[in-house]
Formats: C-alpha cells, structure tokens, sequence
C-alpha cells in the first residue's frame, strides 16, 4: 500500500454552519454569503452559478446548460435539475445534411441549443432554496456591473480568437475588447451588457407581483418568452462564420425557448462500498461512472496500491469498457430505450470483466444489454484511431459511422476537409475559419446546517465558441455538437431531444443522508478524474483535499465528444508526478503514456457531511477554485 502523505496543498475545511467549494473563489465567496444571511444550500447554490457565468465566462455563460444534484432534508428527497435545453425544432439530420455537414459543426450558431442553465437555476430556487431572486442575483449583478479581476485563463481565450471577434464577431469584440485590446490577466474587467440584462430581468419579476414565486416565474418567462428570446431569436436567424469557415444561420428560434421548461427528474442511483452514488440520466454521460464501479466490484481494489501500475491498469482497462457503451448506448431516455439496468446488472459486468487482461486494449468494446448488438460483431478500421482495429458490433454501418465520424472529414461547401492537427477546416486563411476552440466547465458544491447538499456542473455557452447576442452580453451554446448526424443511433440529433452532455455532477448518500457530493470540469475525463478522487477518498481513507491532490490519469482511448470527434487508442495521459517506474510499467503494458506537468489534470472541488460536522476541499490545479466554510 502506498504512504499516503499527510501534507496537502491546501487543509481539508472542516465546520458545523456550512460549506462551499466551486472552481473559483468568487463564486464560493458569495455562496457562503447567502449562507451566512440565512440562505440554504440551495439558494447558495443558485448565486453561485449566477456568479461562475460572469467571473468564468470562457468555462460557461447565461446561454449554456446544468445538471444539479442535490438532496433536500426537509423533504428526504434526492432530485436531479435537468437543466440541459434541447435542440431546435429544425435539428434534423437533413437539416445539415443539407448544408453540407456530416457533423455539427463546435463553433457559430448552428451547434445551439435551447439554453438551460437559467431555467436550471430557477427551478432550484423556486421549489427549494428560500430566498428572493433579488437575494442571489445581486451578486452576479454586481461583479458584471462593477467588475472583476481576469484570470488569466479568460485573457488567454479572449487573445486566441480576437482576429475572429474584430473580422466576424464584432458583438464579442464590443464586450471582450474593450478599447480594442486585449484585457490583460488581473485587468478588472466589467460586462455591462449581462448586468442590464439581468437588471431587466429583474426589475420585470418585480414589477410583477411581491411573491417570491410569482418572481420568479417572470423572471423565466422574460428569457424564455419575453425579451431575451426575442433577441436570441433575432440574432439566430442572421448569418455568421463559424468553424466550417462558411457562415450559417442558426436553427434556434423563441418558439424553441417558448416551448422548453428545465424540470425535475430522480437521479440514476448505484450502491458501492456502502453509499448510494447518484448520477443524472444518460442523457449524461454520468451513469458511466456508475458503469465503472461496477466493473471494479469484482476486484479487492482496496487491497492494491492506488499509485501502482497495477491500478492504474485496471482502472483504464475498465473506463474503456465503460465508455464504449456510452458510445453505443447513451442518449436522451424520452427518445431511446437505454438498457441501464442491464448495463448496470451483475451477470452483464461479470461478463464484461473477462475482457479485462494484464495487456492495454486497443479495441472499442460496446457489449450486449440484454442479448442487443455488441462485441460479437466484426472488426472495422477507423481512421481516426490510427488504423487500429476496433471491435464494434452488429450496428453495422450505423454503429461504426457513429463511432467513427470523429475523423471523418467535414464536408462544407467547397470545404475539402479537416486538418487533423488542428480540427480546422483546410484549405482557408486564419481570418476566414473560427476554429471550435471548445471552453471547459465549472463546478460547485454546497452543504448547509440543516442537512441538505447540492452538485452543479455548469458548462457551455463559452466566449470563445459562439458570438455574443447583442444587447444581451452572453452568447450561446454549443452543445449540439455532441449528437451524431448518422441517422438511427441513440445521440443522433432530432428536434426537442437532449444531447448527450459530458456534464457529471455526483451525489452520494449513505443510509438515505447525503454523505459526499463532488465534480469537475474536464469534458470526457469528468467521470474519470472523479472516479479516482472517490477512490481515493471511500477505499483509501484519504480525506477530500489528499483525494483531490493524489496524481492524476485518464483516458483518451474514446471517442471525444466534442467536434471534431477524435480519438486516440490506447493513449493515457498521466501526471509526471506518478514516477518513471510506473511510468514505464504501464508502456510495458501496451498504454500510449504521454506524461504530463505535475499539477495538470482536472479541477475537482468536494464537500462531505460526516461525523456531525461538515468538509469541503478544492483543487490547487488551475490556481483558482477554492472551498470556504465554518
């Protein structure tokens, strides 16, 4: 067993009255505010996704997506917030077919769906937190009004795409660029735009009625029926440039918005180890978290060293299996019959687990739910996976197009392809093609006295990824670009349907009370990284802060979600810190090792309710999240 070090980057929190832990200080700050004035966990929350969407703008925005967890003591209910909007009434296969396109393209206005992470917050506010919406927007408010300090990660993406802002996108040059430049790392910098759009927002629920909920049901109906959507509704139907380097109309309109609530849903639910792991629906990638502990229940991982290459094989070994279902299987359960409990049984992962051998595997493996296609079918080539063999099914053409358009070229109008280097199109001037520089994720977490605990993975509309909606200050979204146009397959897009999000958000209860609940950013790795930090901390006694600073790995044997779709069998990426022995033993074993920096891989934040008292840890990696509490 490895010596577990004591020392940490930072102390695990530990308190009675409460804790908050997100990807960035100010948003933790002002969560613990509400706590400290008498809000829930749920309210905090809620401001605190507020405040990520301005101080995060190249992680997440108004215009993009949610998932919350959270459990309410009150009630002794554990509830899933399905904030991720569907797509477009238009969204058809042959709508982009023909346009040219045999995949979404990751940057412009066609990749938009409706956008969910308002409505996500508000149905959280509105049936559990307490306070008015005055009470948690004020601080998001306030920090777009009067500015912040940029890490520099925001100036970095605002620097990589201001030739495409002051060429094609001149509504994001006029909130990014202001006096023309660059803003620079710890520049205070203000959006005006978003801070009078939430005033306006506000001051409309007010006006309404002195009922909290009243006030909160105008204020959904002014951005999803009133003033926002027709401004989003206007701008989508002009043109602009985006990643095919052609430029497109949106197929997004307000009767799409009109038409779409966030809602409640219960969560998807696993027992490992004594606790009940909570995840969303697949029309998340969440119940691959799931999948892998079930895999791994067949052996006795607390008897091996977490730092060996022993585990570490194993532990990939079965995130590959796991996720080669996700490619088969996942997608929105109102449109697809999902065989969850199937992929979750015994019998299944008993079978399953035979495929795992002391060699890295370079095949993609989806197995057979319930006797449908699966790992008995033939073998293809795809380009994308190096000409590596992968093992799919009896999907036949469907399957493999599905698991092979990552390297399929994108065929736009007098587009002759991808450039795999770069995901760009080839053939086009720099000015002339905004490439699909994707944005990360946000994470937070909160616990509060009463008993009650939440999980939110915001995401999407990224500063870098689509033009800002004039007037309003944010931009939209691109999370279509996770369906597959290949028609017939669980994530291909069709109107009104959610797109299987990489967005994760865990929740784990012991003896029906919330016990832990964490998260990432991270895309694809987000329920890899999370893996081991849950790992680490329930079967190797480290608390939350060891868990979270323990070194990292993932996959990228996948396929990727995000355009343009790649993949890279066998590859694992590990941090330096690991040490050359394991290092090499795993190169031994077959794995494409790419080592890297030693504080590289994810940005975990935790908050814990054990024992009476209440913890929270967050990840130095990033240099900007933080938890605070007492």
């Amino acid at each position: 067993m490895a010596q577990i070090s004591e020392f940490t980057t930072r102390p695990e929190l530990a308190g009675t009255f409460g804790m908050v832990a997100s990807t960035h200080w100010l948003a933790s700050a002002a969560g613990m505010a509400v706590l400290e004035q008498g809000g829930n966990a749920f309210d905090a929350a809620a401001a605190a996704g507020f405040v990520l969407q301005v101080v995060e703008p190249h992680l997440n925005g108004p215009g993009g997506e949610v998932p919350i967890i959270g459990h309410d003591a009150r009630r002794g209910e554990t509830f899933v917030v399905c904030g991720q909007g569907p797509a477009p009434a238009a969204a058809t296969v042959e709508a982009y077919a023909g346009l040219g396109l045999d995949l979404v393209p990751g940057s412009g206005l066609l990749a938009a769906c409706v956008p969910g992470a308002f409505g996500g917050w508000l149905v959280l506010l509105r049936e559990y937190g307490t306070l008015r919406l005055r009470d948690v927007l004020g601080y998001a408010i306030g920090y777009a009004q009067a500015g912040y300090p940029l890490v520099p990660a925001i100036s970095w993406s605002i620097a990589s795409v201001a030739h495409i802002f002051r060429e094609h996108w001149q509504s994001s040059a006029e909130v990014y660029l202001p006096g023309g430049g660059v803003p620079g790392p710890g520049t205070r910098f203000a959006n005006p735009q978003l801070a009078a759009t939430y005033q306006r927002i506000l001051a409309e629920a007010e006006a309404t009625s002195g009922d909290r909920y009243e006030q909160i049901d105008a204020a959904r109906r002014a951005w999803y029926d009133g003033f926002v959507a027709a401004e989003i509704d206007r701008f989508a139907a002009t043109e602009v440039m985006d990643v095919t380097g052609d430029r497109h109309r949106g197929l997004l309109t307000g009767h799409d918005l009109a038409s779409w609530h966030a809602h409640l849903e219960p969560p998807v639910s696993y027992d490992y180890a004594g606790l009940e792991i909570c995840k969303t629906d697949p029309w998340g990638q969440g119940p691959v978290f799931l999948q892998q502990l079930a895999l791994l229940t067949g052996y006795d991982l607390s008897a091996m060293d977490p730092s060996s290459a022993d585990y570490i094989h194993l532990v990939v070994e079965a995130a590959k299996l796991a996720f080669a279902d996700r490619e088969a299987w996942y997608g929105d359960p109102d449109f697809t019959d999902v065989p969850l409990a199937e992929l979750l049984s015994k019998p299944y992962n008993d079978e399953r687990r035979k495929l795992i051998t002391d060699t890295a595997s370079a095949e993609l493996r989806p197995g057979r739910p319930g006797g449908k296609g699966g790992t008995g079918g033939r073998v293809v080539e795809l380009p994308e996976f190096a000409n590596r063999s992968f093992h799919t099914s009896e999907f036949d053409s469907a399957f493999d197009s599905a698991s092979g358009s990552a390297g399929r070229r994108l065929r736009g109008s007098g587009d002759p392809g991808i450039d795999p280097a770069t995901g760009e199109p080839l053939g086009r001037s720099a000015a002339a093609r905004p490439q699909a520089r994707r944005g990360d994720t946000c994470h937070l977490d909160v616990a509060d006295r009463w008993g009650n605990m939440v999980t939110a993975t915001p995401s999407g509309g990224w500063l870098q990824s689509s033009p800002v909606i004039p007037g309003l200050g944010f931009c939209l979204g691109t999370r279509a670009q996770m369906f597959t146009l290949t028609p017939g397959l669980p994530a291909t897009i069709a109107p009104g349907k959610r797109p299987r999000t990489t967005l994760t958000p865990t929740l784990a209860l012991r003896g029906g009370e919330p016990y832990l609940a964490f998260g990432t950013p991270g895309g694809d790795q987000q329920d890899q990284w999370t893996l081991h930090f849950f790992l680490n901390h329930v079967l190797f006694g480290m608390n939350l802060q060891q868990a979270i600073d323990f070194p990292a790995f993932h996959s990228a044997h996948m396929p990727s979600s995000f355009y343009p779709r790649e993949a890279y069998p066998l590859r694992l990426d590990i941090e330096q810190r690991a040490g050359e022995p394991v290092i090499d033993e795993l190169r031994r074993r077959g794995h494409d090792v790419h080592v890297q920096p030693p504080w590289s891989l994810g940005r975990i934040s935790a908050v814990a309710r054990r024992g009476g008292l209440l913890y929270a840890a967050a990840n130095p990696r990033g240099m900007q999240g933080y938890a605070v509490g007492r």
